[in-house]
């Protein structure tokens, strides 16, 4: 498992490929979630060996990307997503970038659970087979607030084994996006995470939870920096993963309010590095240096 950087969930604002890895180093990330249609203007403008170079020469892994097709909306903007994925796609794969993953909200005021099930098998399975062409796995976050949940008039999934079965269906090159805040949020244990195949992992996100809030209460754009507060158990999840043989990027989401008063993005990015550095060290990922 590796270091990740997201920079825009840690309110870091980086305007292109060559933005991203610089800041991914300034936070001592070893890894990067990229832009695909940046780094496709970047192969077609210096080609796909300069832009794996890139990468290389900096000591930064391609880690992952935000699924770049609008799959929620009307059928024009998803079909419309469908038609740009094979370019963004092969461009990832090109730089040895082979994971994306996008969140699956936990309920709808529109569709009842069979006919939200069945949209959402109609809608993945093309992009799933798209990105399958291009070598990559596609992971769905299940999203685990009661809070979240109980504001739709339609439940829908919000669980790890339910969440995997829909994956199962849509292909076999989808799994999870597995976030300890869902993880936490949902009651799950970590004997549920050490049932996993690896390939059933495709991309983690960490954070942490508020103090003295119920689970049942917990809303899911109040967190924590991953370790912060010690009420998500950031060990045992991540011991488990390294367990089961994960060996994949690790990002922190933590959408805490509080980086927003630091001066600087370096401040935001050393911060939030060092967090990072610090639940990996409790998990027993590493003594100190390079993750493991």
């Amino acid at each position: 498992m590796y270091k990740c950087l997201s920079p825009g969930a840690i309110r870091v604002t980086v305007r292109d490929t060559r933005e991203g890895i610089e800041a991914a180093k300034l936070g001592g990330f070893e890894g990067l979630e990229i832009g695909p249609a940046s780094v496709a203007d970047l192969i077609e403008k210096d080609g796909a060996d300069a832009a794996r170079e890139l990468f290389r020469s900096q000591g930064i892994k391609p880690g992952a990307f935000g699924l770049p097709v609008e799959w929620r909306k009307d059928d024009e903007a998803w079909r419309k997503g469908l038609d740009a994925l094979p370019r963004l796609a092969a461009a990832a794969q090109a730089v040895g970038c082979t994971r994306t993953a996008t969140w699956v909200l936990s309920g709808s005021n529109d569709r009842e659970f069979d006919e939200n099930y069945g949209f959402h098998v109609e809608r993945f399975k093309p992009i799933a087979a798209i990105l399958a062409d291009n070598g990559i796995s596609l992971g769905l976050e299940f999203l685990g607030p009661k809070t979240l949940r109980d504001s739709f008039t339609h439940p829908f999934i919000y669980k790890m084994g339910d969440m995997l079965a829909l994956g199962a269906e849509i292909g076999p090159n989808v799994g999870l996006l597995l976030d300890c805040w869902h993880w936490y949020t949902t009651g799950a244990t970590v004997d549920e995470i050490r049932a996993l195949r690896p390939e059933q992992v495709v991309y983690v996100h960490v954070n942490d939870a508020p103090a003295g809030v119920a689970v049942e209460e917990q809303v899911d754009n109040v967190r924590a920096l991953p370790g912060e507060t010690g009420v998500i158990d950031i060990a045992g999840f991540l011991g488990a993963l390294q367990q089961i043989g994960y060996d994949g990027p690790v990002t922190p989401e933590p959408f805490a309010k509080g980086l927003a008063e630091y001066d600087s993005d370096g401040e935001r990015l050393h911060v939030v590095g060092a967090a990072m550095d610090r639940i990996f060290v409790q998990a027993g990922l590493r003594e100190g240096g390079a993750a493991g």
